[in-house]
């Protein structure tokens, strides 16, 4: 059974990291509606509202309570959030309060004092799930309404198909380790590593496929790239499965996966960092690129841990 002070730190730091990602999520549909939508452009800006909210409860709470590696990897900001924020709200008009960002690059590492027997610490965090797994649920209900309608021609979005359910697949993975934390379930490194590494590698193919797809014609030598990397992340995808039918050794995998991370990480630095720099010809919004970044920076650290094989 987790301990109480894992329980309170591992709540805070997967929201650090999902929270940020779903309100995105709902920022990035919310551009994406026509005229005919505005309503869709509404709710999902009420989604996004919402998540806003969530976010600053829950670094209110964070401050000396979370791991050093979680606020060193680059996946609660990176160096390129504000910036890609700032530019992204004068493109579409939407206020993105810049102020979670200044506060989450201000907190401070774990201090055990702060956890340690803090009962109403972790009741607080309790209801922090319990918010977290309702506003999820809603927004994956959401998310699935928009895909159908997507796919039956009967909605019309800027964005893909697959980013969609791309986007759905993530708020239904959050809301499984919200529950699982909920449950004091203690991880199994090599369980997780299986379901991780299979989970994340489709995630990075996908991100390698819509950057391919959103820049510009013209753009051919970036385009080349990240077609690169969206085969290569496909094949980790199928190395991933493979482990998990122990066809294959996972060590092999995440050996694999964490070199193809580290570069991949590298390249989304450097396009998150010519799109807000307007360096590079795309109809990517610059936060799309700093939200790609982020993901890969979550799970490059999760990949350093399954290769060191301990969660601390």
């Amino acid at each position: 059974m987790l301990s109480n002070s894992n329980f309170i730190r591992q709540s805070l730091e997967l929201h650090l990291f999902f929270a940020r990602i779903m309100k995105e999520h709902s920022f990035f549909l919310q551009i994406g509606f026509v005229q005919r939508d505005s309503n869709l452009m509404v709710k999902a800006d009420m989604f996004r509202a919402e998540f806003d909210r969530l976010l600053v409860d829950v670094i209110s709470l964070s401050n000396g309570v979370v791991s050093a590696s979680v606020l060193e990897s680059g996946e609660v900001v990176t160096p390129f959030t504000l910036k890609a924020e700032m530019a992204s709200s004068y493109l579409t008009g939407v206020n993105i309060p810049t102020s979670l960002t200044r506060a989450e690059q201000e907190l401070r590492p774990l201090d055990l004092s702060k956890v340690i027997d803090n009962h109403m610490l972790e009741e607080r965090v309790v209801m922090i799930n319990n918010r977290a797994m309702d506003l999820v649920k809603a927004l994956a209900e959401f998310k699935t309404m928009l895909l159908s309608n997507v796919l039956n021609c009967r909605l019309f979005t800027n964005n893909y198909p697959l980013l969609i359910d791309h986007i759905l697949r993530e708020a239904k993975f959050y809301y499984n380790l919200i529950q699982k934390l909920q449950n004091r379930e203690e991880v199994v490194l090599e369980r997780e590593a299986y379901v991780e590494e299979v989970f994340w590698n489709e995630i990075m193919a996908e991100h390698s496929k819509f950057i391919r797809g959103l820049l510009d014609p013209t753009e051919n030598d970036l385009i080349n790239i990240a077609n690169d990397f969206g085969n290569e992340f496909t094949e980790l995808e199928a190395q991933s499965k493979e482990a998990m039918d122990k066809t294959i050794p996972i060590s092999k995998v995440t050996n694999d996966s964490l070199k193809a991370t580290i570069e991949i990480s590298k390249f989304k630095a450097e396009a998150t960092k010519g799109l807000i720099e307007c360096k590079i010809k795309s109809i990517i919004m610059p936060l799309l690129g700093d939200h790609t970044l982020r993901e890969a920076n979550h799970y490059l650290r999760l990949l350093k841990i399954f290769e060191k094989g301990s969660m601390y």
